[in-house]
């Protein structure tokens, strides 16, 4: 969940466009509507161009990143430190007010050519690395070699069709791409962090180290202590300061990102005044943990920030490269047996919404039996797809609430016996007289205190479950190389998904070290749908593709899923002012909100 943070954050952002011709250069590029900012826009509408630079902001990062041991956020090696997408400069950046739109950064136009295998952009001359050199497109050219090349395996699966990059001349750099769906392809390569070619002349990109790289972007890395806090300072001599897409972001001199290995102690030191601001993922905490002077008093704010985006795809992710996982039936006893609701009522106060799909809280979302346009993209795969894809996609259960619905239990023995695992004295065993033992790979105790009411009533279905927890880097490397029965893991995804869905899903990734497909998903009508939401030509064809590829997946009982809140519940001392209205598609706090020194003085003077 840790080490490849920073990718997915960059694969959450990409837009894409709808592989229509570009008849001439444009400012940006959209998926498949126009831009909602003409070429001569000033600034994006969510920030304030006035707000002031200046203080800190030192907080605890998203994702529930715990340590780092590198500043290579790139490749398989290491587990990189949070918020270094702040030190790089991309051709195109995105829009935090539009589904899936890029604007120009480096790049001052793009042009895609007509039949959408290649795109062109023309770098601004003024773009500048931290030390004074220029950005040029020999460095483009680089930085999709080498990503290709030494990158990791997943960064590298994205790239997979783009055949290389060319310097057309100094400030010209074109890219040429193969195969039939390139729609994504032009924003893949716009997004990609740009690395200096010089620099990486002297220092090896291959290995996961601690000296701060030379970026291009508005921070740079001023300090750092191993696995407990990084500080970035914004680059005043920053090239793009006054460019439309920059103006107004970024106002903080000083960002600090703080990591805790245990949540309890991270959540004693916010109240503590030990920094300034935290995105609750503990629901008791924010039903109960709460009551305290400083909050009483408005030093310190609960705040619920709307979250438009796709919701994500967060659960116990069953690992079907282990024969015993291999019959659905067995996946889906085990989602019978996972009482959400007696959890969210006992643990989470109600705080949550029970996941039932991998594009949850969007248009994505399957519901109801297959309409006339998603049957025409499944009836071609009928011969291979279960019956109940054809009806209501399949939804996990809903308990009584007791914890231990016997009826659900019921259901779930069923399920266990009919896939050869019988009872006999009392333990799941199949005709070898193999025992059901599953194990929870967790790297938390907050996630052990979940899991451990869902093992009591797997051992009353005569399973023999375990939880083993161990610390971050070893629960990484077992990921990583898939030596796991059961792991937790959330999946961004984005109001316009593409090619890193077959990152997550597809069978060409299903054994590669370092895979997102942690399920091992190898299906060839998974990989069919997969290439028809990235194919797709207009927005209503890629929400009946994923509508589709929705169905089928949740029908083979992948995971079973968590649940999912439509907001950031966000904790921070009063010291910050921020624009009146919050991006659509972002939180928004780094890039949006300022320090107010007025603010600040007040909670000095109290305290």
């Amino acid at each position: 969940m840790r080490r490849f943070r920073l990718w997915l954050i960059v694969l959450a952002l990409l837009p894409w466009i709808n592989g229509q011709a570009v008849a001439e250069p444009v400012h940006g590029l959209s998926s498949f509507g126009d831009l909602k900012y003409p070429m001569d826009f000033s600034n994006f509408a969510y920030v304030n161009p006035e707000a002031p630079k200046g203080g800190r902001l030192s907080m605890i990062g998203t994702g529930g990143i715990t340590t780092f041991n590198s500043f290579n956020p790139h490749i398989l090696k290491g587990d990189a430190a949070q918020g270094l997408g702040l030190l790089f400069d991309t051709l195109m950046t995105r829009a935090f007010d539009e589904p899936d739109a890029v604007y120009g950064l480096v790049a001052q136009s793009a042009e895609v050519a007509e039949d959408g295998m290649s795109v062109t952009f023309v770098m601004r001359a003024e773009a500048r690395f931290a030390d004074g050199t220029p950005l040029t497109a020999d460095d483009a050219v680089f930085t999709l070699n080498i990503l290709k090349t030494e990158g990791h395996p997943v960064i590298a699966q994205q790239l997979r069709d783009v055949v290389k990059a060319e310097a057309v001349d100094p400030l010209t750099v074109r890219y040429t791409f193969r195969g039939k769906t390139t729609r994504d392809l032009p924003l893949v390569v716009a997004t990609l962090p740009i690395l200096s070619r010089a620099y990486y002349d002297t220092h090896d990109f291959t290995q996961a180290n601690l000296t701060p790289p030379l970026g291009s972007g508005p921070y740079r890395i001023t300090s750092f202590n191993q696995g407990q806090a990084v500080t970035y300072e914004r680059r005043k001599d920053y090239w793009a300061w006054d460019l439309p897409v920059i103006r107004g972001r970024f106002n903080f001199d000083e960002l600090r990102y703080e990591y805790f290995r245990d949540r309890t102690a991270e959540f004693e030191a916010l109240k503590a005044g030990e920094f300034d601001l935290r995105e609750e993922f503990t629901s008791k905490n924010w039903a109960t943990g709460y009551d305290v002077p400083a909050v009483h008093d408005g030093r310190l704010i609960r705040d619920q920030l709307p979250d438009d985006r796709p919701s994500g795809a967060q659960g116990f992710f069953i690992n079907t490269r282990r024969d015993k996982f291999r019959d659905r039936k067995v996946r889906r006893a085990l989602d019978y047996a996972f009482d959400f609701e007696w959890t969210n009522e006992q643990l989470f106060y109600n705080h949550y919404e029970r996941s039932h799909s991998f594009f949850e809280n969007s248009d994505l979302k399957a519901k109801g039996p297959p309409g006339a346009e998603e049957l025409e993209v499944l009836e071609p795969f009928r011969k291979d797809l279960r019956a109940e894809v054809f009806e209501e996609p399949y939804a996990p259960p809903h308990s009584d609430r007791s914890g231990q619905d016997r009826s659900l239990r019921r259901q779930a023995g069923m399920l266990l016996t009919e896939a050869g695992w019988t009872v006999r004295n009392g333990q799941r065993v199949n005709g070898l007289g193999k025992v059901l033992d599953i194990e929870f790979l967790v790297s938390s105790s907050s996630m052990e205190r979940i899991i451990t009411p869902y093992l009591a009533n797997l051992r009353r279905l005569g399973v023999k479950p375990t939880i083993r927890r161990v610390d971050a880097a070893q629960y990484q490397e077992r990921v990583k190389s898939f030596d796991f029965d059961i792991a937790v893991r959330r999946y961004v995804m984005r109001s316009t998904p593409g090619v890193e869905l077959r990152a997550y899903f597809g069978s060409q990734t299903a054994n590669d070290k370092g895979s997102l497909n942690l399920s091992g998903i190898a299906n060839k009508t998974v990989d069919a749908l997969v290439e028809k939401v990235i194919s797709a030509a207009s927005r209503d064809e890629m929400t009946i593709a994923a509508r589709a590829l929705d169905r089928v997946l949740r029908a083979e009982n992948y995971w079973v899923p968590h649940w999912y809140k439509a907001k950031h519940t966000v904790a921070y001392w009063n010291k910050f002012a921020r624009p009146k209205f919050k991006p659509k598609y972002s939180r928004g706090i780094i890039e949006t909100w300022w320090y107010d020194p007025q603010k600040a003085a007040r909670i000095k003077k109290s305290q």
